[in-house]
């Protein structure tokens, strides 16, 4: 892994919100570039957005979908994405972000040497971060282990450094919903996930929405609370795979509509998705919407894993 540096808040490239929180770290360790880097090799600048994902560790197929399809949709913009390394939803955010090429940061509840590195099964994603250009921070010396109350004190630095917090999946009460109570102790912006009324995984982000967090439930939703312009109404359009309507495939109208539904989430969207966005642009049938995805597996277009439809790249 790349040699770990030290930070201190007499440096003029500190990160610029940690020096708005009342408990500010004396010094960070870290290992990656700062500011970290696009894929491109594009440093962030001040106009970079920082948004805290987090989410429950045993979190359902749901909330992995909804996190990896709202990072995806992300990609292109001025964008980190700050998470905890841990498992479940933070591996999965960070996971999101490096498929999308944009630029993410891990705060681990330990030290950054590699021996005492939590939890140990993320070792290796956290050395694709730094290979992608991304960036991991402790406050904890180098080889401190991880205790119960190491995570409480980093769950604070990630929404400290964060522009939004925004929670998928959380149990009531949850370390997740500490990092979105630091998130409005620290008067920034508080984002939740809606999910299933019977999921325990839901109460927290619904406990959040009911006090006032804003309800997310598309990518554009995210770039419009943190105030970034979207480029274009449709997604579709918004560069890279999606430059151009050249990209939509399928012989009918119809398996065109299905893929270009498809392709706005990000590539892969779980079929109980693809029929309610479909039901949201006309009127559809049940039926006849499977009929057609099967045409389109059969055709190479799409392929189905344990309900996620995803799309074949031609």
């Amino acid at each position: 892994m790349k040699e770990i540096k030290t930070m201190t808040p007499e440096d003029t490239d500190w990160p610029l919100l940690l020096r708005h929180i009342n408990d500010p770290p004396k010094r960070l360790f870290r290992r990656g570039p700062w500011p970290p880097r696009f894929a491109d090799g594009t440093v962030m600048n001040n106009e970079t957005k920082f948004l805290c994902v987090v989410g429950a560790r045993k979190h359902s197929v749901y909330g992995r979908e909804a996190c990896e399809t709202l990072i995806a949709g992300l990609a292109g913009y001025n964008i980190c994405i700050v998470s905890g390394l841990a498992l479940g939803l933070d591996a999965v955010a960070h996971e999101a972000a490096l498929s999308a090429r944009i630029p993410t940061i891990a705060f681990p509840g330990s030290g950054l040497n590699p021996e005492v590195l939590y939890p140990p099964r993320n070792v290796r994603l956290a050395k694709r971060i730094l290979d992608a250009g991304g960036t991991l921070l402790s406050e904890f010396e180098n080889d401190m282990q991880a205790t119960p109350w190491c995570f409480e004190q980093r769950n604070r630095l990630m929404a400290g450094i964060s522009h939004a917090t925004l929670v998928i999946e959380a149990k009531r009460p949850s370390g997740t919903l500490i990092t979105s109570k630091y998130a409005n102790q620290y008067n920034r912006d508080t984002f939740a996930v809606p999910g299933e009324i019977f999921s325990p995984l839901s109460a927290g982000p619904h406990k959040l929405i009911k006090d006032g967090a804003a309800i997310i439930r598309s990518s554009k939703d995210i770039l419009h609370q943190l105030g970034i312009k979207v480029r274009d109404e449709n997604p579709a359009n918004q560069g890279g795979l999606f430059e151009n309507t050249k990209n939509i495939r399928g012989e009918t109208e119809e398996e065109k509509t299905l893929y270009k539904i498809i392709l706005e989430s990000g590539g892969k969207l779980h079929k109980d998705g693809l029929i309610r966005e479909r039901s949201r642009i006309g009127p559809s049938n049940v039926s006849e919407i499977l009929v057609t995805l099967s045409i389109m597996e059969m055709n190479g277009l799409v392929t189905e894993e344990n309900g996620i439809i995803k799309i074949v790249r031609g």
